[in-house]
């Protein structure tokens, strides 16, 4: 299973594009992984016009037989042995892609909410989704290192 991570528009900061680099590089040691950014939605618009063309511009790309988890402030809430294990059982199935995706500044729309297979959650309190994109990165690393049993992660 190929894993990816979808993130709608770009990062303006460059110590987070620096840590990107770094777990994205890491994280390809482990497994087959891409990081992909999509552009923003240009023009005006309201937040929910914003979030259906960010969904219709993610949805176009999603096969039938890919599984999505959407990086939800409401989705599921892991440790980040459960987010291993979690992780472990995911890569047994026969989906031909994982795809985790963060969503614009406004979230998602509907129709994504729809579409996705799972939500997941990196914490209760509210991070920039630029920042979550590093968050998610080193996570996704993490998992690997626990699930290899690599000294990475402390209990």
């Amino acid at each position: 299973m190929k894993i990816e991570l979808w993130a709608v528009g770009k990062t303006n900061e460059t110590y987070l594009d620096t840590g990107i680099a770094i777990f994205e590089k890491r994280l390809k040691h482990y497994l087959p992984f891409t990081f992909q950014i999509w552009p923003d939605v240009k023009g005006k618009m309201e937040a929910a016009a914003l979030k259906k063309k960010e969904g219709e511009m993610l949805l176009a790309k999603i096969a039938s037989e890919d599984f999505v988890v959407l990086l939800d402030e409401n989705g599921r809430h892991f440790s980040s042995v459960e987010l291993a294990n979690w992780m472990e059982g995911m890569l047994a199935r026969s989906e031909r892609r994982l795809i985790f995706i963060i969503g614009g500044a406004f979230g998602f729309s509907p129709e994504m909410y729809a579409r996705a297979n799972a939500q997941w959650s990196l914490s209760r309190l509210t991070f920039s989704h630029q920042m979550v994109r590093l968050f998610s990165l080193e996570q996704l690393y993490r998992a690997m290192t626990i699930l290899r049993n690599e000294p990475y992660h402390n209990n």
